[in-house]
């Protein structure tokens, strides 16, 4: 199923366009740098080359890029801005997998995520003995951060990427540890209420 869906996905990356940025922005303010960086990076766009960014084309991102330019703008900076409708092969293989790289890396980055801090922050909690609704809480806001972030992984995986499924199962292996933790608060503190 993996294979079908990896075609699919190389097949529609061979007909999509690309959304290119290449921008300057005033070198002594590695600020400048950053901000513009960032807000890319957010959209989900892939670095070709250092100030170069890519993305596929959508309105949504169309939008975003003109909202970078305008930042770049802000910061003294200045813009180009090309749709690309005839990619070569040797480039738009190069789109496809640092696309599929850097979601694959967010996904790998999440599972991480939940197996070291979140699962080992429950252990803890429970060693400790600290069954309160304040600690459920706290880690319920955690938990609540894990499933932001993984929505807006899914979000930025255009191309069907590895790790998807895998981050999905930790999360949901996180929720159902927390949910086994607040029971057991419940069981504890309900006594004494």
């Amino acid at each position: 199923m993996a294979t079908t869906r990896r075609s699919k996905a190389a097949t529609s990356a061979n007909k999509e366009s690309w959304l290119l940025l290449i921008y300057k922005v005033p070198s002594d303010s590695s600020r400048a740098r950053v901000a513009v960086w960032r807000e890319l990076k957010r959209l989900g766009g892939f670095y070709v080359q250092q100030a170069v960014c890519v993305l596929p084309d959508r309105e949504e991102l169309r939008a975003g890029m003109a909202k970078v330019r305008e930042k770049v703008s802000e910061l003294g900076g200045s813009s180009v801005f090309l749709t690309l409708t005839d990619v070569d092969d040797d480039a738009r293989t190069q789109f496809v997998e640092g696309f599929r790289s850097q979601s694959a890396k967010e996904y790998a980055e999440i599972v991480e995520e939940c197996e070291t801090k979140f699962v080992k922050e429950i252990e803890f909690e429970r060693f400790r003995e600290n069954y309160t609704f304040e600690e459920a809480e706290e880690i319920r806001q955690d938990l609540e951060k894990l499933r932001r972030w993984l929505a807006k992984v899914e979000d930025r995986d255009w191309l069907d990427a590895d790790g998807k499924e895998l981050a999905r199962a930790k999360v949901a292996e996180c929720e159902r540890l927390l949910e086994e933790f607040e029971a057991d608060v419940y069981e504890r503190t309900e006594g004494k209420v």
